[in-house]
């Protein structure tokens, strides 16, 4: 397997003949998400020359398959392999990208047995968007961490019930094996690769070629879905939508409550009900979980985040946080990044 190698002194991209020092094959399943693969593959194509000129001098990307037919993707666009299933000791990463779950066999035998024997040579795999199910139905995720979406968590479970799924990061590096719940995560691993192998300053080059923002470590979490997806009572899921849509401007409960056609008595008889809270509890609950969620994972004031998470002033957000959470918010602040304020900002904000 090719090793991490240090960029020569005052190498740049004009060394056309030198060998790359990031070599990455790719093995896409069939209905794989091309989104995941293209927002992954162009990084590795920035990173490799000098402006968008493309050529494989620093980085060098393959599509392989154990098939010459296109291959499709979950959209309908087909992608053309650009060679067979190549000796695995050629690559520093073997990146799996799965897609549909339930449109047929992703890969085939061959395409499968080529994963095991990567593996056996010590090759690091990674699992990206359904690519996780792919090497764990291939016995390639056992005794490791797997990280996955969370729309496909429930699915996960069902097929693999002695694995413990990770849901609320966007990837997980453990050892050899890597696993990215896939969608903008995707981006953020790549950029984690290309930093790794040739440095910050060229990885955030490809980011800002293709207008992509802060990049997020593994360890962020994954965006979620409302809290008024689980809800089955149509008034109280409504009513959560709009508490989630004005987090920074709140409305009083009795606007809500006349936006659903209901007095305010009738909405807090229904939420005491389908949600065993006051529904102005449960919104100052949900607006302090968020300014929790900033805190943890921006750089922006208290003030800044008071204001953010709808509170009027700074000193009051500071009483309501720490009568929530047991410590004020520049405590908090404090904290990270330690291991127990990283765990907090993955938990899912609207839990």
């Amino acid at each position: 397997m090719n090793q991490q190698r240090p960029l020569p002194q005052g190498a740049s991209a004009s060394a056309a003949n030198a060998a790359p020092v990031l070599n990455v094959g790719f093995i896409l399943a069939d209905n794989f998400t091309l989104s995941a693969f293209s927002l992954m593959v162009d990084q590795f194509r920035l990173a490799a020359d000098d402006g968008d000129r493309s050529r494989p001098i620093l980085a060098r990307w393959q599509v392989m398959s154990s098939r010459p037919e296109p291959i499709r993707t979950s959209c309908g666009v087909t992608v053309a392999p650009s060679g067979p299933l190549a000796d695995p000791a050629n690559f520093n990463y073997i990146i799996v990208v799965g897609g549909l779950l339930h449109g047929g066999k992703q890969l085939d035998e061959e395409s499968v047995a080529y994963l095991k024997r990567a593996a056996r040579a010590g090759v690091p795999l990674v699992g990206v968007c359904t690519g996780s199910f792919v090497l764990a139905r291939a016995g390639l995720m056992t005794g490791r961490r797997c990280c996955v979406s969370w729309y496909h968590y429930q699915d996960f479970l069902d097929e693999f019930p002695h694995h413990t799924p990770v849901a609320d990061r966007l990837y997980v590096i453990d050892g050899d094996r890597i696993t990215c719940a896939g969608g903008g995560g995707a981006a953020d691993l790549a950029t984690a690769l290309v930093e790794k192998f040739l440095g910050r300053a060229i990885a955030q080059k490809s980011r800002h070629v293709l207008l992509l923002d802060r990049q997020r470590p593994g360890t962020e979490s994954q965006p979620h879905p409302p809290i008024a997806d689980l809800v089955a009572d149509d008034r109280v899921r409504r009513s959560l939508l709009l508490m989630e849509q004005h987090l920074a401007d709140p409305l009083p409960i009795a606007d809500i409550a006349r936006r659903l056609q209901l007095s305010t008595r009738q909405l807090e008889r229904l939420f005491q009900t389908v949600m065993g809270q006051r529904p102005a509890e449960f919104y100052r609950r949900l607006r302090l979980r968020y300014a929790r969620f900033l805190l943890d994972t921006t750089g922006r004031s208290v003030t800044d985040i008071a204001l953010e998470a709808g509170f009027s002033d700074c000193a009051h957000f500071s009483r309501q946080f720490k009568a929530q959470h047991g410590f004020t918010p520049s405590d908090a602040r404090a904290r990270a990044p330690g291991p127990a304020a990283q765990s907090v900002a993955a938990h899912r904000l609207f839990e």
